[in-house]
């Protein structure tokens, strides 16, 4: 089971990759460009690039966060019952 969620969250990173290298080479072929320009290539690597990627990666992450964040309540909760 472990296995197969490592693949899964390996696999979406695997694909975040793959689109901010697509997102890299559309900004590199509007800078030279003759006629783009490096504004457009900044614009072009933000909007295509880092904004998707932020939000599709955490949205795909909220499953990790909140299994980590379950096993560290779990692993907590037998500490909170020896104190008391």
């Amino acid at each position: 089971m472990f296995m197969v969620q490592r693949i899964k969250y390996f696999s979406m990173y695997l694909v975040l990759i793959g689109w901010f290298y697509v997102a890299v080479m559309m900004a590199i072929a509007e800078a030279t460009s003759s006629e783009g320009t490096l504004l457009g290539a900044f614009f072009t690597l933000l909007l295509y690039g880092i904004l998707p990627i932020a939000i599709i990666g955490y949205i795909l992450g909220t499953p990790a966060r909140r299994s980590a964040r379950k096993k560290e309540e779990s692993a907590s909760e037998p500490d909170e019952e020896k104190k008391s």
